[in-house]
């Protein structure tokens, strides 16, 4: 079962709307503008019910099959870009400075439009489909927020499913795993207080500078040497601040980063080892260290049932060879955890060829992976939902 004839007829308008939204960036749950075109969109398609507000600026469009009654299942894409600086010189590229669809968004929104319209036209299934469009995935949680909104049990969503591009793997390919796909996320700052003073006389200081600097060496030491070699996990540090002149030693330094896990019981020894290492370096340096260790996004982690299903589906529209069912897990988060922790469901990988890579300022939604999208979502719905 390839392609959808009609998704690649639609691939040009899916990508006007794509463009059109990449040209807007909107951030976190400010993506107003966003969700008043994906709503208009749906009451277009005449979507039975189309409902704003969900988790604060969420929207779901219902549509229910000519087929009978039947359960429902949720599609789910997100909407908000990224507090980043596009370069990639396209004519559609971000009029708004310092946001852009770094991660492709706008391209998982346009066809999850796509199918919806397909869909609200056809109508070839028993039951209801509900098309999700969440906000603030990069780092607002906005699909735990949907949830707690009631998005599931308002709306009756018996299974959900998740989809999301992949730069590097080729346009027509699907890629999925059962179990752990995404890592479970953790923020922390840390906040190194010292004593300062001139940069000639260090013997009269507690240098923080010095004290950071070893505290980054010995946070490696957390996953090369108190981690199972077989387990996954990541502790990096991503911001290092101290001091504003060339001959003051400062009196703080300022240090923050992630910690990424697939397992909880690896989250908490992660969390665990930092505290400890942060104390050692404080009783080795004399200075005094906080830490401010947030747990954020859990562990993305598909169901086998609904994840065979999945794999099932990607190889009807792209053939087997074309479908990775056991890809290795990706260290980075996803918010779609949320929705699966509240119901059965799989979320899959569709290829964005070589293209940057996500979060990158040079990233573009490859438009030629629209109509393997759109096919994916109509044959899946379709098929779940068959009477």
């Amino acid at each position: 079962m390839p392609i959808l004839n009609r998704a690649a007829e639609m691939q040009e308008e899916v990508a006007g709307w794509r463009r059109h939204l990449h040209s807007r960036p909107e951030l976190g749950f400010d993506v107003v503008e966003t969700a008043a075109f994906v709503a208009d969109k749906l009451a277009a398609f005449g979507c039975d019910e189309v409902v704003t507000g969900i988790g604060r600026t969420g929207v779901v469009g219902l549509i229910r099959g000519k087929l009978g009654q039947g359960r429902t299942i949720g599609l789910r894409a997100d909407m908000d870009a990224l507090p980043i600086g596009e370069i990639t010189g396209k004519p559609y590229a971000s009029t708004r400075t310092g946001k852009m669809h770094a991660c492709g968004h706008d391209g998982h929104t346009a066809m999850l439009l796509g199918a919806a319209s397909y869909l609200a036209e056809t109508r070839n299934f028993a039951g209801t489909v509900a098309v999700i469009f969440q906000p603030a995935e990069e780092g607002g949680g906005g699909g735990r927020e949907m949830v707690k909104d009631g998005l599931m049990d308002r709306f009756g969503i018996e299974n959900v499913f998740g989809m999301h591009n992949l730069p590097g793997l080729p346009v027509g390919n699907f890629a999925t795993r059962q179990g752990p796909i995404l890592a479970a996320t953790a923020e922390f700052d840390i906040k190194v207080a010292g004593r300062g003073g001139h940069a000639a006389m260090p013997q009269r200081t507690l240098d923080p500078i010095v004290a950071a600097s070893h505290l980054v060496t010995a946070l490696q030491s957390i996953v090369g040497r108190n981690v199972d070699p077989l387990e996954a996990a990541v502790v990096s540090v991503t911001k290092f601040h101290a001091g504003d002149a060339h001959n003051i030693i400062p009196e703080q330094a300022e240090l923050a980063g992630t910690v990424r896990t697939l397992k909880a019981e690896t989250a908490k020894l992660a969390e665990e080892r930092l505290k400890a290492v942060c104390d050692g370096i404080a009783a080795t340096f004399g200075v005094s260290v906080d830490v401010d260790l947030r747990p954020n996004y859990p562990v993305t982690f598909n169901h086998a049932p609904e994840t065979a299903f999945a794999g099932d589906v990607a190889a009807a529209i792209a053939g087997a060879a074309l479908v990775d069912r056991d890809m290795p897990p990706l260290m980075a988060g996803e918010d779609f955890s949320y929705m699966l922790e509240a119901r059965p469901g799989a979320f899959i990988f569709l290829g964005n060829g070589d293209s940057a890579g996500l979060h990158h300022p040079a990233y573009d939604f490859n438009d030629e992976a629209i109509p393997h999208g759109v096919s994916y979502w109509v044959r899946l719905a379709e098929t779940a939902l068959a009477p």
